[in-house]
């Protein structure tokens, strides 16, 4: 029975990858220009397009879902969209923390490999926190970065110290299930 699921697996991998393949082939060079034309550069451009179907590929979107696409640029345009909101929001936190950087001392700076270690962290915290309920994510913010309490949260927010309670559990259950 286990081999059957397997083989079963198998075959619709199989088939996404084929789908993705087709989309790629038919709308490649249309989503790279597209992208071009938004970021003024050739290179990055071509990063993205591939990060898109990159994406599409790591989505759970199933290929009977792809195949039944009337609007295949529609759908990538759309996978683009949250692709480039990725890579500026990444841009500004590299800045911002570049910014920082540059404020230190020289002898306090770090390393280059402790700076890219940093920034990869910089961006697990980002997607962690992005991925939070926007109420959980103020909560954990305004207590983790403000330093408020429980009491001051909920009376800021107008919820219940209890309801303050359960965000931020649910705020160190995501920290910690990120950290496994």
């Amino acid at each position: 029975m286990t081999s059957s699921i397997t083989s079963e697996a198998q075959l619709a991998c199989a088939s996404d990858r084929s789908t993705v393949q087709h989309l790629y082939l038919a709308h490649h060079n249309w989503l790279q220009s597209l992208l071009r034309s938004k970021l003024r550069d050739s290179h990055q451009a071509a990063d993205l397009a591939h990060d898109t179907f990159v994406a599409i590929l790591k989505s759970s979107t199933r290929s009977a879902h792809l195949e039944a696409l009337r609007e295949p640029r529609a759908y990538l345009r759309t996978v683009a969209h949250g692709v480039l909101v990725d890579f500026f929001r990444r841009r500004a936190l590299e800045s911002a923390y570049l910014e920082a950087l540059a404020a230190l001392p020289e002898t306090a700076a770090p390393s280059p490999e402790e700076r890219l270690l940093i920034l990869e962290a910089l961006h697990r915290i980002d997607a962690l926190l992005d991925a939070l309920p926007a109420k959980t994510r103020t909560v954990f913010l305004l207590s983790q970065l403000e330093g408020q309490g429980y009491s001051q949260i909920a009376e800021t927010m107008a919820i219940s110290s209890r309801t303050v309670k359960r965000h931020m559990q649910a705020a160190f259950t995501a920290c910690l299930e990120a950290m496994l």
